[in-house]
C-alpha cells in the first residue's frame, strides 16, 4: 500500500518540475528579442518564433520518442537539450559581434544567428519536455476533471517560473539601448544552464513507472485527426498560444518603447504581472477542476477574456496609471496606460486554457493519446507564428490595433469550448483494455 501510493507522488512532483523549466525557458524569448530589436527592428519576435517554429519539425518525433523510450528518456533527452541550447545563446553575447552576414545601412552580424539558433534547440527542448508532462498529468489524475487538476497545479507551477523570467530579465537591463546586449542578460542564462544540468541530474536518479509501457505493441488504426474534438482542438492550440504569448509579449515591447527611464524594467513587471495572473488563475483553477467541469470553465475565461481585451482596445490611452517604484528590482516607477491592467488581468483567463484544450481535445482517445500530444506540440508552432503576426500589426497599425488578432483567436477558443469540443466519433475504438492500469504507478 505504501509502495503504490509513494510511486505516483514522485512522478507527478518530477512533472511539475519540468513544468516550471518549460516556461522558465519559453519566457526568455520576448525579452531577450526586445533586446535584438533595438538594433534590428524585424528581430524583436524573430526569436521566439524560432523557439516555437522548433515544435512544428518536433511536435510528432516527440510523440513517437514517448512510444520508442519512454517519459523518462525523453525528459532527459529534453533537458540534455535545453543547456546545449542556453549556452548557445550565452555564446552569442561574446561570439559573432563583429562578423557581418547581411550588408546595408543596418548590417546583421553573426551573433544575431547564433542567438537564434540558441532559440530553436531550447524550442526543440520544452516541445519534449511538453509532450512529457501534459499527458503523464493527465494519465496520472486518472482523465476528465480529475486529469485536469493534475496540469493545472503544474500549470501553477509554470506560471510562478514565468513570472520571474520577465522580470529578472527587466532588473538586468533596465533601460533598453542599441548598446545593450545579450551580455547584460548573462546571469539569467546561465542560471538556466545550472537548472537543467541538475535536473538532468536528479530525474536520472528518480524511478518512475511508464504510465503506458504496452504502447509499442498497439496497432493504430486511425489518426487522432479522425477524432473531430481533436483536429478542432489541434487548432484552438494552435490559436491558443498564440494568445498567451502574444499578450504580453506584446505589451512587453509597446511598453519598452515608453519615453521614462527604465522602461524595460517596467515593461517586464507589468509582462511579470500577466503570468503571476496564470499562476493565480492556474491555482484556483487546480482547486475547483475536481468539481467544476473544463468546459464550464473553458467558456467562462473565453467569455471573459474577450471582454477585457475588447475593454483594453476601447479605452482611451490618455487614461494612466503610475506603476509602482520597486528599487530594489531596479524598477523605477512610470506613466503606463490603463489599457496594460486589463491586458495583465487575462492572464486569470489563459491560465486555464492550456489545461483545458488538452483534457477536452484528449478526452475519449485512449491508445492514441500520445500521438495526439505530438500532434499538439506541432501546433504550438503558434506561439511563434501568431504573435510575430501581431508584432507586424503593432509596428504597422499600431500596438493597440494589435489585439483585434487576439479578440478573433479568442473568439475561436469559446466556439470549441462550446461545440467543437464534444466527442462525435465514439463508434471509432480506442482501446479501452489496453489503458494503464493508474493503480499501478
Amino acid at each position: 500500500m505504501t509502495t503504490t501510493q509513494k510511486k505516483p507522488v514522485v512522478a507527478i512532483i518530477t512533472m511539475f518540475f519540468m513544468f516550471a523549466m518549460i516556461s522558465f525557458v519559453t519566457n526568455m524569448a520576448a525579452p531577450f528579442g526586445n533586446i535584438w530589436s533595438f538594433r534590428y527592428e524585424w528581430s524583436g519576435m524573430a526569436g521566439n518564433l524560432m523557439n516555437f517554429l522548433a515544435y512544428l519539425f518536433m511536435g510528432i518525433p516527440a510523440g513517437n520518442m514517448l512510444i520508442k523510450y519512454g517519459y523518462k528518456k525523453t525528459a532527459l533527452i529534453a533537458l540534455a537539450v535545453g543547456a546545449i541550447g542556453l549556452s548557445i545563446q550565452l555564446l552569442s553575447s561574446v561570439a559573432g559581434a563583429d562578423v557581418v552576414v547581411a550588408g546595408g545601412e543596418n548590417p546583421v552580424t553573426l551573433n544575431l544567428f547564433i542567438y537564434l539558433l540558441g532559440a530553436f534547440i531550447c524550442g526543440l527542448c520544452v516541445c519534449m519536455l511538453n509532450t512529457v508532462v501534459n499527458p503523464m498529468l493527465n494519465l496520472l489524475g486518472g482523465g476528465g476533471n480529475k486529469g485536469n487538476q493534475l496540469i493545472q497545479t503544474g500549470g501553477t507551477l509554470n506560471s510562478l517560473a514565468g513570472t520571474l523570467t520577465p522580470l529578472l530579465v527587466g532588473m538586468l537591463v533596465g533601460t533598453l539601448t542599441r548598446q545593450t546586449t545579450m551580455a547584460s542578460v548573462a546571469p539569467l542564462v546561465v542560471t538556466g544552464i545550472v537548472i537543467f544540468v541538475l535536473s538532468f541530474i536528479v530525474i536520472s536518479f528518480v524511478k518512475i513507472r511508464e504510465p503506458q509501457t504496452n504502447l509499442k505493441k498497439v496497432n493504430y488504426e486511425h489518426s487522432p485527426l479522425a477524432f473531430r474534438h481533436c483536429l478542432l482542438g489541434v487548432i484552438a492550440i494552435f490559436f491558443y498560444v498564440g494568445i498567451e504569448i502574444g499578450i504580453p509579449a506584446e505589451m512587453n515591447a509597446w511598453i519598452s518603447r515608453e519615453n521614462f527611464e527604465g522602461a524595460a524594467a517596467v515593461a517586464g513587471s507589468l509582462a511579470a504581472l500577466y503570468w503571476l495572473m496564470m499562476l493565480i488563475g492556474r491555482f484556483l483553477s487546480s482547486i475547483i477542476s475536481g468539481k467544476v467541469s473544463t468546459r464550464t470553465q473553458m467558456v467562462t475565461v473565453s467569455t471573459v477574456a474577450i471582454i477585457l481585451v475588447l475593454t483594453a482596445i476601447f479605452l482611451p490611452e490618455s487614461v494612466t496609471f503610475t506603476s509602482p517604484s520597486i528599487p530594489a528590482l531596479n524598477i523605477t516607477s512610470g506613466q503606463v496606460p490603463m489599457k496594460c491592467l486589463f491586458l495583465f488581468l487575462c492572464g486569470l483567463c489563459t491560465s486555464v486554457m492550456w489545461g483545458g484544450i488538452f483534457n477536452l481535445a484528449t478526452e475519449g482517445l485512449g491508445k492514441y493519446t500520445a500521438k495526439a500530444s505530438g500532434l499538439f506540440m506541432m501546433m504550438v508552432v503558434g506561439g511563434g507564428v501568431m504573435p510575430y503576426v501581431q508584432d507586424w500589426i503593432g509596428r504597422t497599425a499600431g500596438y493597440v490595433n494589435s489585439y483585434w488578432l487576439v479578440v478573433a483567436m479568442l473568439v475561436y477558443i469559446l466556439f470549441y469550448s462550446i461545440a467543437g469540443s464534444k466527442n462525435v466519433n465514439r463508434d471509432i475504438p480506442v482501446g479501452q483494455d489496453e489503458a494503464p492500469d493508474l493503480r499501478d504507478l
